[in-house]
């Protein structure tokens, strides 16, 4: 299993000692968030101060920007890192998209992230081949790519295109067209085999092709000490409280639970939230082990289904440097 790193919600100017530090350390990839700050912009940093260090974004939110914006951002990245950039798209929520970003929010949010992701390919494929573009979907009509603005091949352009997803219709859609799927951390084992990986199959079995096409890349919530426990809680409660997230909660019984979480996040008592989460429910959401027991009692957990692992706990050079190490020996 590769284990990976995230990145901490932190300025432009920490980037190049965090990275260097995860490449050190011996972390496969190094995951860029859409929270505080924009997600491709850490990319150079990492792209200059690492030799080895893969990078991505988990995620960028894809209904937030454009094809062509995507595309010559993907490409630049892939072109600076030799290859090591990898692309992971989120389409958030209607309220983000319309609401933060001023965008339209679709009618079908898998069809519109298909022909993005169709889209995309066009462009690479004009930029590395010379073919003429001409991508034309419900949503997307793409003709024009003159000579001035096209930046021509690159050494690398097999792009990763990952996609985040809590419903099926986007596991699915991961196994049509995607390279990978980022598990959301609001997940439990059973929802991972009962309810995603069968619909990522559904995909698959489309798109003829077969499970090794598709990595699978989860982020999990653990608990080592009752410090951990208390923001896990909080964590777990404000994902349940998303009403589209429901079904990971309906599985195990817990739909009331969900509901009065929604019902407490519209009103803002997000202090209440956290006290809704029992100790069941913490530990079918999060591994609870002693650290020293961490690395086999998540690859145990994730046997069979995890091809690429992350923590829910930011990567900080100088903070749980011993714990990073032996995590990952």
């Amino acid at each position: 299993m590769i284990i990976d790193a995230s990145l901490p919600p932190t300025t432009l100017s920490h980037i190049p000692a965090t990275a260097r530090a995860a490449e050190a350390l011996g972390f496969n990839a190094l995951w860029s968030t859409e929270t505080l700050h924009d997600p491709f912009l850490p990319g150079p940093l990492v792209a200059e101060h690492t030799q080895h260090l893969n990078f991505g974004t988990a995620v960028a939110i894809a209904f937030a920007r454009s094809p062509a914006t995507l595309a010559y951002t993907a490409w630049d990245l892939a072109q600076a890192s030799g290859g090591r950039f990898i692309l992971g798209l989120g389409t958030q929520v209607k309220a983000h998209i319309e609401r933060r970003f001023g965008m339209p929010w679709p009618e079908s949010v898998v069809d519109k992230l298909r022909e993005q992701i169709g889209a995309l390919h066009a462009f690479w494929n004009t930029w590395q081949n010379g073919e003429p573009l001409n991508f034309r979907g419900e949503y997307y009509k793409l003709s024009l790519m003159s000579p001035f603005f096209n930046p021509g091949p690159i050494k690398a352009p097999q792009i990763p295109i990952y996609i985040a997803g809590v419903n099926t219709g986007l596991g699915r859609l991961a196994g049509e067209v995607a390279d990978g799927f980022l598990v959301h951390p609001f997940h439990t084992p059973r929802y991972l085999n009962e309810v995603m990986l069968p619909a990522i199959e559904q995909g698959l079995a489309r798109s003829g092709r077969s499970r090794k096409n598709v990595k699978i890349s989860v982020t999990a919530f653990v608990v080592t000490s009752p410090d951990e426990s208390e923001f896990v809680r909080q964590q777990i409660a404000f994902y349940a409280s998303t009403p589209s997230y429901r079904p990971v909660m309906s599985l195990h019984g817990w739909e009331a639970e969900a509901e009065q979480l929604s019902a407490l996040a519209a009103h803002g008592k997000w202090g209440e939230m956290p006290g809704l989460i029992n100790d069941e429910m913490l530990g079918t959401f999060a591994t609870l082990v002693d650290a020293s027991g961490l690395k086999a009692a998540l690859t145990e957990r994730y046997s069979g289904v995890a091809d690429r692992l992350a923590l829910y706990i930011p990567f900080v050079p100088g903070e749980r440097d011993a714990f990073w190490k032996k995590f990952l020996a």
